[in-house]
């Protein structure tokens, strides 16, 4: 079979699963059983694909037919131009949380030795993109409840180069920074919160609402309980003139800016993410 046929197969099978992005799926599934690119299919169509090749393509489709998400079959996502490992202890970074590290890059333009703290740190794929991007001797600490969330990040660490720089500390949330004598240190607060209603979890897309770890998604029955435990909490880490950044659900933004006014914070600003949507908040002292 040659490659634009075996494409071709992956793009049907995968279109009768109601896959909306088969014809994209079943290339990178290709591509990463051959070490492909989209080269091959644009100058190579031809090429043949072996039997081995295709019996193991046949079974990242047969996967992805049952709603594995395509980034967990790869063990990789891209984000901010990066390419992070992950797997299903971690939520598979999205390009709508690009929009939190940007606005994070905005406010420490041209400044240095700025200091990060990550909650739900996840892959790290928030606080490791800034740190490499941001570059002027920053560094960060993340932390996550989930021992197996700080396994993936800690690989990501490895990989990009961050040891010296960033710290991955296991607990829940502020709680995993006790006793070590870091409040009033960080001009950075961000996080990708859980922020979905608990109710409003079972009518998710089976990719993410079986995907995904649970635990990451669940905010509680109105989305906020993780921003009531973060906002207040926040302001005894932040350094003077510090900010917080939040990701939130695009109709969240009304409730979270409330939550930041009512705890004190003399800014508050939302921001937009590529799709249009309500998509960071940021909350400054």
């Amino acid at each position: 079979m040659t490659y634009r046929e075996a494409i071709q197969e992956g793009t049907k099978a995968l279109t009768l699963s109601s896959d909306a992005d088969a014809a994209l799926d079943a290339r990178l599934l290709l591509e990463a059983v051959c070490g492909t690119n989209l080269n091959t299919l644009l100058l190579s169509p031809d090429r043949e694909v072996t039997a081995q090749e295709m019996a193991a393509y046949r079974g990242f489709l047969i996967r992805r037919e049952a709603h594995e998400p395509t980034a967990m079959i790869l063990g990789h996502a891209g984000f901010m131009g990066f390419d992070f490992i992950v797997d299903p202890n971690v939520l598979i970074p999205e390009q709508d949380s690009e929009a939190l590290v940007e606005t994070a890059l905005d406010l420490g333009k041209g400044k240095k030795n700025l200091r990060v703290l990550d909650l739900c740190t996840g892959s790290g794929c928030l606080l490791f993109s800034f740190l490499t991007l941001q570059g002027n001797g920053a560094t960060g600490v993340g932390t996550d409840l989930s021992e197996k969330a700080l396994q993936v990040a800690e690989k990501n660490r490895m990989a990009l180069g961050l040891t010296e720089r960033a710290e991955l500390y296991q607990g829940d949330l502020f709680e995993a920074l006790s006793g070590r004598s870091l409040e009033h240190s960080f001009d950075l607060v961000l996080s990708n919160p859980p922020y979905i209603q608990t109710g409003v979890i079972e009518t998710l897309p089976e990719e993410v609402r079986c995907g995904e770890p649970y635990m990451a998604l669940d905010g509680g029955e109105d989305g906020l309980s993780f921003y009531r435990r973060i906002i207040p909490k926040a302001k005894g880490f932040l350094a003077p003139g510090g900010c917080l950044l939040l990701e939130i659900g695009y109709d969240e933004g009304d409730d979270v800016l409330s939550l930041c006014r009512e705890a004190g914070y003399a800014e508050t600003s939302l921001k937009k993410d590529y799709g249009g949507k309500d998509r960071v908040v940021t909350a400054a002292l």
